[in-house]
């Protein structure tokens, strides 16, 4: 496939998935009346019987076995597994809890975490415009804290756990597909057994709840699974400037969402924050092309 068609084929694909996520609050908003742990609990089931096909349509079972297998493997992806389970969690309840604003602020923090951690643990020197993105995002969070007297911890948590879990997610060598089905599988026993314990209870949203309910619960499967395969297809074909850049789609469309949707109030304190995050988020993406063309045209300058 000629590269042209390729790039504008994957930018297509991987913009649906930014929507996806950036919208799926609309979703998790109709099983409000559902206790966010069982909502989580059955997307963990629901995505690894979506998932598990598609793995073996893929032919990367063999991976997933070779990932299951192994002592190292397993342990760094039990450790994920707590991580990603924490931010679905947190990100359910907050959305079911009335907090769209605050889990859009979280995504937006996301990528500077990122880069706080890699300076931290990974030893990465920050250039002076990350170094500034870095500082002003912690202005903007000391300043919100200050207006509000605590701080916003649904924004902090939900940027925290997936910044850990890209960050330890880099230790081992497995692909998004075979590691998202290790995971959903090692959530998958304690969460079986807690439905299972719901049903025969009778206490169980599923199947107690309405049809509309049981296919809600059944579709999360769609909303986990959907668009991480959609960015995996369409991430390939892209460079990673442009996907630092269109990841910002989804926490901008919670963001509006937020605002002109469920209209949550959006006050003098949460404004001068959200702009200093987009200002830091500016500076990182601005550090990241001119990494990025320095990168591509060394070559070109040691061939002449």
């Amino acid at each position: 496939m000629p590269t042209q068609p390729r790039s504008i084929t994957g930018f297509l694909v991987t913009i649906q998935a930014f929507l996806i996520w950036g919208l799926s609050p609309i979703y998790w908003k109709k099983l409000h009346n559902v206790f966010p742990f069982e909502t989580l609990m059955h997307r963990v089931v629901w995505s690894l019987l979506f998932l598990v096909p598609i793995l073996i349509f893929q032919k990367k079972t063999h991976a997933f076995f070779k990932a299951l297998t192994n002592i190292r493997t397993l342990g760094v992806l039990t450790l994920t597994t707590c991580l990603v389970g924490s931010n679905w969690f947190l990100f359910i309840w907050s959305i079911t809890n009335d907090h769209v604003l605050q889990t859009s602020l979280g995504y937006y923090i996301n990528p500077l975490v990122t880069v706080f951690l890699g300076m931290i643990f990974l030893k990465e020197r920050l250039s002076i415009r990350q170094k500034i993105a870095v500082v002003l995002a912690g202005i903007g969070v000391l300043w919100l804290t200050w207006d509000y007297g605590s701080l916003p911890w649904v924004s902090l948590m939900l940027a925290l756990t997936f910044a850990f879990y890209s960050l330890v997610r880099k230790v081992v060598d497995v692909g998004p597909l075979v590691g998202l089905t290790v995971e959903t599988l090692i959530m998958a026993v304690p969460a079986t057994a807690y439905l299972v314990w719901l049903g025969v209870g009778g206490k169980g949203a599923f199947l107690h709840m309405g049809s509309k309910i049981d296919l809600l619960l059944m579709g999360t499967a769609l909303v986990t699974a959907l668009p991480l395969l959609l960015f995996n297809l369409g991430a390939k074909a892209l460079k990673l400037t442009t996907l630092g850049f269109i990841q910002y789609v989804a926490p901008t469309c919670t963001f509006l969402l937020a605002v002109f949707y469920f209209k949550e109030p959006l006050d003098l304190s949460l404004i001068r924050t959200f702009i200093l995050i987009w200002a830091a988020l500016a500076l990182v993406s601005w550090d990241s092309m001119v990494a990025y063309r320095a990168a591509h045209t060394q070559p070109s300058r040691t061939k002449r």
